[in-house]
């Protein structure tokens, strides 16, 4: 599959950077953002230009799971990688049921991102 592009979307500019260069880094073309409503109003321009979303969970105005679910109402096969650092809020269950690929907990350590975005653009997940 040709790579058009992946979204992260974190509240922390701090981990949004980090998490910026390390994907880059590793190939990948990002799209970031701090804001969740500002993703999804891109997400939503634009759908089909978006392989993967990767999001925190806790944010305010709306959380990843809301994100999660309004970008899903958009494009129900977009990849969702939902990362937190608070596992009471969610759980694997939980993402399952809303159409999440895939869940990790805060925090994320480069390889672990990295095998997480290849099974879940490779579908493995």
């Amino acid at each position: 599959m040709a790579s058009r592009g992946q979204t992260l979307v974190d509240d922390d500019q701090m981990i949004v950077d980090l998490m910026r260069t390390s994907l880059t880094d590793l190939g990948y073309q990002i799209s970031a953002f701090s804001n969740s409503q500002q993703a999804l109003h891109a997400f939503s321009a634009a759908p089909e230009s978006f392989d993967l979303i990767i999001t925190d969970m806790t944010m305010p105005k709306m959380t990843g799971m809301d994100l999660a679910k309004k970008i899903l109402s958009i494009r129900q096969q977009t990849p969702i990688i939902l990362c937190t650092g608070y596992s009471e809020l969610i759980t694997r269950e939980k993402a399952d049921a809303i159409g999440i690929k895939a869940f990790l907990s805060k925090p994320i350590l480069r390889e672990e991102l990295s095998r997480t975005i290849r099974e879940v653009l490779e579908d493995k997940i």
